[in-house]
């Protein structure tokens, strides 16, 4: 099953991708958002498919205004060097634990949406990646039992502004400008993927393809990320882990690669979906007179 989180007719919904059209369950009295659906568990299961059972009300995909999966999330927590192209390539140390880093909700927007090319940078970066959203509370999971703890997955854009980043060793601001990243276009449910499916991540360009990977050279695989992150930090229905990009990044080709106004970048995910995105400018308002300035 695949849900998707989008704004039509003047309000925020969520509902159901049947081939080209949505289907919205009319839960939102009942659980006003998808993550509160997802912290529902069982019962929010049973309720979504006799809502379904009923119809409920369809629109076109090319319709909507797709949004982050989870637009609201509790966290984000992001995953660095987990494939090892990518730590050879930035010249990363090996580490004993999993580089993490956090996300904010506004840094993120939605499939078709635009990421925003900082004004203050030209040094705007793509990072395909797969995004786990988490289903159900826990603490001190067990790997053996952590991806019991997932809803489903999604396509991730970590797209990050390089100059920022590298700032001072804590990668924050380089990684939390407004809708400089991507999540979507939606979640599919860990019913439909097997645990131990191999899923290929592949990042386009302009159509170029500039990433691709398998989760068989993941570093860390999603259970063991889990384990850590939740022996510190109670993971919540809702909450995001993006497991981390692999190899290609912009920032370390010769000559580097940076993404810029009017560029196309797509993640594109077996058995997940295809996220795509344009870049567009941020304009900025100064002084009295809001003189406007945009990232060239």
């Amino acid at each position: 099953m695949k849900l998707v989180n989008f704004y039509y007719a003047g309000r925020q919904r969520y509902g159901v991708v049947e081939g080209d059209r949505v289907i919205d369950p009319g839960l939102t009295p009942r659980y006003p958002d998808l993550k509160s659906l997802l912290a529902a568990g069982d019962d929010g299961k049973v309720a979504l498919q006799a809502a379904l059972a009923r119809g409920g009300d369809p629109f076109p995909l090319a319709d909507i205004r797709f949004l982050p999966v989870i637009d609201n999330p509790g966290k984000i927590i992001c995953v660095g060097h987990n494939y090892e192209a990518h730590r050879l390539e930035t010249r990363g140390e090996k580490t004993s634990h999993p580089t993490l880093f956090l996300r904010t909700a506004t840094s993120q927007t939605g499939h078709n949406g635009a990421l925003v090319c900082p004004a203050v940078s030209d040094k705007f970066d793509f990072e395909g990646e797969i995004a786990l959203i988490i289903g159900r509370q826990g603490r001190h999971i067990p790997a053996a039992q952590a991806m019991e703890h997932v809803a489903g997955y999604a396509c991730y854009n970590d797209a990050s502004v390089r100059d920022w980043q590298s700032h001072t060793p804590q990668w924050t601001p380089g990684k939390n400008f407004d809708a400089t990243g991507s999540f979507g276009p939606w979640m599919v449910t860990r019913d439909a993927i097997a645990d131990d499916a191999v899923l290929t991540l592949v990042t386009r360009l302009n159509g170029a393809e500039v990433q691709r990977t398998t989760t068989e050279h993941l570093i860390r695989p999603f259970p063991a990320l889990i384990a850590y992150i939740s022996a510190f930090t109670t993971l919540m229905p809702g909450d995001v882990i993006v497991t981390g990009t692999p190899g290609g990044i912009g920032a370390r080709r010769t000559p580097p690669l940076f993404m810029g106004p009017g560029d196309v970048v797509e993640v594109d995910i077996t058995h997940i979906g295809r996220l795509r995105n344009t870049v567009a400018a941020e304009e900025t308002q100064k002084d009295d007179q809001h003189e406007k300035t945009a990232c060239l």
